[in-house]
């Protein structure tokens, strides 16, 4: 090596990533992508040649959020690093592309989500991008987070939405897929590189760097949705469905498994329609019932579905669980209960988000499910699979949502006694066909109904906790845990709602606990156990439950 090259430091990047699981795997590519290109990794922002913040945009509290870590950071830089160049990437570009330029100026380069394995590229031009501006007699203004998140909210409500934006089909027009230039007139323009409609999808190829703890990982099986829900803007955001072949999910979980992880938890938007969109000539109108299984049965045998893929990894040696997140009820079939049913290794757990159990709330958001449909299927899953927990969300002051309806939500509530639970307050999307809708509620109304609404599952969740106690579980052990984090113990999601309220009780816990979680326990989002004793970390273990607070358990090993 000569002395010229031993003198040059290589390129340093951070990287702030918010939202959901599926974004965080997104944010491992474009790290392991940069390490691929011999670019580093620093968690110290003022030391970094290039900052990259990764945006949600699911609801208008995720949106707020991004804004806010992307203005922070720009005068974190004028403060301590005035040539670092600024990156956004994610969810917030990809919904406001042809806008974001100009209302942040601040922003070096905007990538989308088809864009992450080449980060390295945009990388480098951001970092000419930000030599250049400096260089610029013009300072650009100071921009305002208020004004910037008004006008989003105007570009929503009042924005026409192009041609195939307008279509009905999901499956696009020859625009999807293309990149567009958009240029900010007040200053050299920031780099824009983002895909009109995403067809992105990662393969066990792709360079990955975990930021989960080396016990749990994230696998993504398929990218984008089909569905119709009148409150989502997530196929607008990130397409259609597209699965990964079911050869490339099993070798990406054998390196996993190889490395000591011990849970894998299947990740996309729909979940239980993976594989559909493999087969030959496929329609992606399937999205009810009725629809749905009737495309499944007309499978070839060797067809690749999520049954398919759960059989596969169940095969795979070694002691690890299979977590199966983001199942849509529209998409269960007779076959993935009985999968679940005769795979041990498949975590005896559905995440299933329902929104609602009134026939008309249902229609309003199409959900595709009627209340009928939803009752014998939970009564179905529970009886085909003994002993599993239901995860759902629902969302509360929904336009149109009545007082009866509410009060219909609320039994179903007490009566089902879901395992997990969360609720939303009703978020009103302006790019959405509900955010047009008559029958708005207030903030008032609807928070109040949010309220209600945990209130009656903290009495459910109580019972559930008590349920436990005197029975020996398997737990996966994840770390230690003081006081200060137990009494603080308050898990929150975008995706999954507010999962509880802050628990009281866990003043009880005094002196040092361990803090694993069940079978019933996804990571993030759910409950926890705190077990006093010592246990290897990271590892399997049998613990006996000895008591509980409102949402955790209390245990001993066993």
């Amino acid at each position: 090596m000569t002395k010229q090259k031993t003198k040059e430091r290589p390129v340093r990047v951070g990287l702030i990533s918010l939202g959901c699981a599926k974004n965080l795997v997104d944010a491992e590519i474009m790290l392991g992508s940069l390490l691929r290109d011999g670019i580093e990794i620093t968690n110290d922002a003022a030391q970094a040649d290039a900052l990259i913040v990764n945006t949600c945009s699911f609801i208008d509290s995720a949106q707020e959020e991004s804004v806010d870590t992307i203005l922070e950071s720009s005068e974190i830089r004028t403060a301590q690093n005035r040539g670092q160049s600024l990156i956004v990437s994610g969810c917030l570009p990809q919904r406001f592309r042809e806008e974001l330029p100009k209302l942040l100026p601040e922003v070096d380069a905007f990538m989308g989500i088809d864009q992450v394995a080449q980060v390295s590229d945009i990388v480098r031009q951001a970092m000419a991008k930000r030599a250049e501006r400096l260089s610029a007699p013009a300072a650009a203004p100071k921009t305002q987070k208020g004004k910037v998140v008004g006008r989003l909210h105007e570009l929503e409500k009042s924005g026409q939405p192009s041609a195939h934006e307008k279509a009905e089909s999901l499956r696009g027009t020859d625009q999807f897929g293309k990149t567009k230039t958009v240029v900010t007139p007040a200053a050299p323009a920031a780099v824009m590189d983002v895909a009109v409609r995403p067809v992105y999808i990662p393969d066990f190829g792709t360079p990955r760097f975990r930021l989960t703890p080396k016990h749990f990982a994230y696998l993504k099986i398929a990218e984008g949705c089909n569905h119709p829900c009148s409150f989502c803007i997530i196929p607008r955001m990130r397409g259609s469905h597209r699965s990964r072949t079911q050869a490339d999910i099993v070798a990406e979980a054998k390196a996993l498994i190889a490395e000591g992880v011990k849970e894998i938890n299947l990740i996309s938007q729909d979940s239980t329609y993976y594989g559909l969109d493999l087969r030959a000539n496929h329609s992606r109108a399937i999205s009810s019932p009725e629809k749905f299984t009737a495309a499944a049965k007309s499978l070839p045998e060797n067809a690749t579905t999520i049954c398919s893929l759960l059989r596969a990894l169940n095969a795979l040696k070694g002691d690890f669980w299979i977590r199966l997140l983001y199942t849509h009820p529209a998409h269960w079939t007779d076959e993935l209960i009985q999968t679940i049913a005769e795979c041990p290794k498949v975590a005896r757990y559905v995440d299933m988000p329902l929104q609602h159990i009134h026939e008309n709330m249902l229609e309003r958001m199409r959900r595709e499910t009627s209340q009928q449909y939803i009752v014998d299927l939970i009564a179905k899953i529970r009886a085909g699979v003994p002993g599993i927990a239901l995860r759902t969300t629902f969302i509360v002051g929904f336009p149109g949502e009545t007082e009866a309806s509410f009060q219909t939500l609320l039994k179903f509530i007490r009566d089902t006694k879901f395992e997990r639970l969360g609720v939303f307050a009703y978020s009103k999307e302006d790019g959405t066909r509900a955010g047009a809708m008559t029958g708005q509620l207030t903030d008032k109304v609807k928070q109040k109904r949010r309220e209600l609404a945990m209130a009656a599952q903290h009495e459910v969740a109580v019972a559930v906790s008590e349920s436990f106690v005197g029975r020996t579980l398997k737990v996966l052990v994840e770390g230690g845990a003081e006081a200060k984090q137990l009494q603080a113990a308050n898990v929150s999601s975008w995706e999954h709602g507010l999962i509880r309220e802050p628990d009281a009780h866990t003043r009880q816990l005094k002196g040092k606990y361990l803090v694993a979680r069940g079978e019933a326990d996804a990571p993030d989002i759910d409950g926890r156990i705190y077990v006093r004793g010592d246990l290897p970390v990271s590892q399997f273990a049998n613990v006996k439950i000895i008591g509980h607070t409102d949402y955790d358990l209390i245990a001993e090993p066993a």
